[in-house]
């Protein structure tokens, strides 16, 4: 079911009061029009209606894919300490409650960037994995070490034969695109499988980068 409720919101930047609607949850497979608006980036998303100031809400969202078994809660943050206690306390909060039974061979996801949302929906839309992904975006950004540090990957859309990844370059403020061959994604996804990963969670997780790159580490200590 989704969840939403009126809010008044005064703008950061003139102090004008906006009423604005605040999804706290989306549940995809019964309100495919909001799935869609939250893919335009029309959820959640504040503008102010006397100087059009446009913000991010700081309000949580739960986003629920019942075919897909994909469960992410989206919280806003920019403090790694803070996002850290917070997905600490999304599993101790779970596991009290006892409801991570009714997700059973899902995959529950934790976010706290808008962007990182919306890519965790693109990638199972599109029938791939976001371990694998992860893994390839460690492989594409490795490839100038020397850049990784100030390079961001991620997925934008596939076609029959490869997937292409968009690369944010922030510190000489360019875009680039890399392609890696489905073959390529296949692969990966049969190491990780050989090396124990599980495409289902057991719990609330974490995967981004970081995540990734110790994947990574486990394929190469297992062949």
């Amino acid at each position: 079911m989704s969840i939403n409720s009126k809010q008044s919101i005064k703008c950061p930047k003139c102090a004008q009061l906006t009423e604005i609607t605040a999804w706290s949850s989306i549940t995809a497979d019964d309100s495919p029009d909001l799935k869609a608006d939250l893919l335009s980036r029309r959820i959640n998303i504040f503008k102010c209606e006397a100087c059009s100031h446009i913000a991010l809400l700081p309000s949580p969202l739960l986003y629920h894919d019942k075919e897909k078994k994909l469960l992410i809660s989206f919280t806003p943050c920019n403090d790694n300490t803070m996002a850290s206690q917070l997905f600490d306390n999304i599993k101790k909060t779970s596991k009290e409650s006892g409801e991570l039974k009714n997700y059973e061979d899902y995959n529950l996801r934790f976010v706290t960037g808008y962007d990182e949302l919306l890519e965790k929906i693109l990638i199972f839309d599109n029938g791939y994995h976001d371990k694998v992904i992860e893994v390839l975006k460690v492989l594409i950004l490795m490839q100038e070490p020397d850049k990784a540090d100030g390079r961001v990957a991620v997925f934008g859309k596939t076609d029959a034969n490869a997937l292409e990844f968009l690369i944010r370059d922030n510190k000489e403020n360019q875009f680039y695109t890399s392609k890696i061959p489905l073959d390529s994604y296949n692969t990966i996804s049969e190491q990780l499988l050989k090396s124990g990963v599980k495409y289902r969670s057991f719990d609330w997780e974490l995967i981004n980068l970081d995540y990734g790159a110790g994947l990574l580490r486990g394929i190469n200590n297992v062949f």
